[in-house]
């Protein structure tokens, strides 16, 4: 009898393997098949087997539950897309609050959005390093650069940290902008090419500690970041009245 579940937390191949590897361990299986594009598995059993059993093998890491096919999972599934995307909208709100509390007394737009770019990338490049042996591996299923050369996903967050710094410290911020559109950039071509090919995978944007799945989202972040950093280009270039 063949079953089919959804799998989250899987963010590589590494973990694609480790949950096959596990599932197949198990006697009342005769082949397990994990796909990790789709987040699924595809089961043939030798009898039936507990849920609660494939969820302890496969350890707390990884979340499964049997797939359906009725319209109420698809109802269920919208409902949880933003409390899935949460965390992202929480630290974007903190961004924004203390974006206004550095600038409340002596509001100068142009001095806000620098300041906001730094925290941007502080705060990213924190939740990245939390998982710094994971999120390589979740980083280059969508960016471009780092496919083509792997540590560049190593070394990724902390670019991000010395751009963060850089912004805030107001050293040498043309850089720091021209640089910004460049790895946003590649990165937001990936993030395109995932999205309409309808690729269900996790977004590395906040490292793998947080399981964001790749949505919208990360494109209008990343878009955002780059509007930024266009507009303060030519802020710095011809400066406005």
């Amino acid at each position: 009898m063949k079953f089919y579940y959804k799998i989250s937390g899987m963010t590589c191949i590494g973990c694609k393997t480790f949950v096959e590897k596990q599932l197949n361990d198990l006697d009342q299986i005769k082949e397990a098949k994990v796909d990790l594009e789709n987040q699924e598995a595809e089961i043939n059993v030798k009898n039936n087997i507990e849920l609660e059993v494939l969820q302890k093998k496969i350890t707390s890491k990884y979340n499964i539950s049997k797939k359906e096919y009725n319209s109420t999972v698809k109802d269920e599934t919208k409902k949880t897309k933003l409390q899935e995307l949460k965390p992202l909208l929480i630290i974007f709100l903190y961004i924004i609050i203390a974006t206004i509390f550095l600038h409340y007394d002596n509001w100068r737009w142009d001095q806000a959005m620098l300041d906001f770019m730094g925290l941007f990338y502080i705060i990213f490049s924190f939740f990245k390093i939390l998982d710094l042996k994971g999120f390589p591996e979740s980083f280059k299923m969508y960016d471009p650069i780092a496919k083509v050369f792997p540590i560049y996903g190593w070394i990724y967050p902390f670019i991000e940290i010395i751009l963060g710094i850089m912004f805030l410290m107001r050293f040498e911020v043309k850089i720091a902008l021209i640089s910004t559109i460049f790895i946003l950039g590649g990165t937001t071509i990936g993030v395109t090419k995932t999205l309409l090919e309808r690729k269900k995978i996790q977004c590395a944007c906040l490292g793998t500690t947080l399981k964001l799945p790749m949505t919208e989202a990360t494109f209008i972040e990343n878009a955002i970041m780059i509007f930024m950093a266009v507009i303060m280009l030519l802020q710095t270039s011809f400066p406005f009245s």
